[in-house]
């Protein structure tokens, strides 16, 4: 089973090892078929880096880290 990645911009770095990725994605009315922006913020475990609001990332699932903890940042664009 392949890994998802995903590509969104840091949100928050509040946390001591880990950052808020906010992903955006469009999706379509099933009636009106008018496109509109959704968001989802993913917390993501950051690796080696300095990481700030605003940097846009890959970030890629992996295990488990903690409870809520899922993902993992890959690398900065």
């Amino acid at each position: 089973m392949s890994k998802r990645h995903l590509i969104g911009i840091i949100d928050s770095v509040k946390m001591h090892k880990t950052v808020v990725v906010k992903v955006e994605s469009t999706k379509t009315h099933p009636k009106y078929l008018k496109r509109f922006k959704v968001h989802k913020r993913y917390p993501a475990q950051i690796g080696e880096g300095e990481f700030k609001a605003g940097d846009r990332v890959v970030i890629e699932e992996c295990r488990p880290i903690s409870k809520t903890v899922h993902w993992r940042v890959i690398s900065k664009i």
